[in-house]
């Protein structure tokens, strides 16, 4: 496939876009600083900039298109992972402003120029438990997709923002959009200083909803989402099948959950950020990381 991904040099992108050439795709990565990944085109754009965004999006992605059929150089896919990554690195305006503008300008210029796939990042804050002022915990557990998305920061507010214009785009255009709400992401070399904190002090990970996603596994459900086609508009939950906390699903329940509703049993280390949508509709099949670090 021709891809086009936004936001390719970032902590995710890097990992998903090497795996992404690996399986023998063409990606052209559009970031503000290159991504330096083998086999990856790099274009500079400024995604708040319609023009620029259209301008790429219908344009080449390495000097040998120039000798291909033009009819042949069509986007079969957009992944759109750029984004301020969270709060506190720009004022809340600011993020807002960036995350929901580029968003917009990806999804219009995706779906003016009839590219029929489009997944884009949305995120775990969405629920409102991550970024949270004080302690907010999830109104049932495990938390699906079907959980009120009601968040209390300017980071998860434009990611809901950006899911009601995907909703929007699909409407109009009939096309694959799909949701991404992607848990805490973590790379292999991290576990290493992560784990012993995982084991001894679960409530490090109460804004995570307990839950992680490796970004091997974040890399196979792209893959998987782009192999799916005709789902329309979907969110998916993004997380391994294991929890992120060295306690048993049961001890994590009496200790910080014993007053929110359990919609169902959970396996012994199961996480509590449902990806049961993704392992049915995609065949998502995720495997257990950092216990085995």
């Amino acid at each position: 496939m021709r891809i086009l991904f936004t936001g390719g040099s970032g902590k995710a992108g890097r990992h998903v876009v090497a795996h992404l050439v690996k399986q023998g795709h063409r990606v052209l990565n559009l970031d503000l600083v290159p991504s330096n990944v083998d086999g990856v085109s790099d274009i500079t754009v400024d995604l708040t900039d319609a023009g620029q965004v259209f301008s790429a999006f219908s344009g080449l992605t390495k000097l040998d298109d120039l000798d291909a059929d033009p009819g042949s150089l069509r986007f079969d896919a957009v992944i759109h992972f750029a984004a301020i990554a969270r709060i506190l690195l720009r004022p809340d305006s600011e993020c807002f402003r960036i995350n929901t503008t580029s968003a917009y300008n990806v999804l219009e210029a995706a779906v003016k120029l009839g590219i029929p796939k489009i997944l884009f990042a949305s995120s775990e804050t969405t629920y409102g438990v991550c970024f949270a002022q004080g302690e907010v915990k999830p109104n049932y557990v495990p938390v699906d997709e079907q959980h009120p998305t009601v968040p209390h920061d300017a980071y998860a507010m434009s990611k809901v923002c950006n899911e009601a214009c995907g909703r929007s785009f699909q409407a109009r255009s009939g096309m694959d959009i799909y949701a991404l709400r992607i848990n805490n992401m973590i790379e292999p070399h991290e576990y290493e200083e992560l784990v012993p904190q995982w084991n001894s002090d679960a409530s490090c990970r109460r804004r995570n909803i307990f839950a992680y996603i490796d970004t091997r596994d974040l890399s196979h459900f792209v893959e998987r989402a782009l192999a799916t086609d005709g789902l329309g508009y979907q969110v998916f939950n993004v997380a391994n099948e294991d929890s992120s906390v060295g306690m048993s699903s049961a001890e994590v329940i009496k200790n910080f959950y014993a007053d929110v509703p359990q919609r169902r049993e959970l396996g012994e280390f199961e996480t509590f950020y449902s990806i049961d949508k993704a392992k049915e509709m995609l065949g998502f099949s995720p495997q257990s990381r950092w216990r085995n670090a």
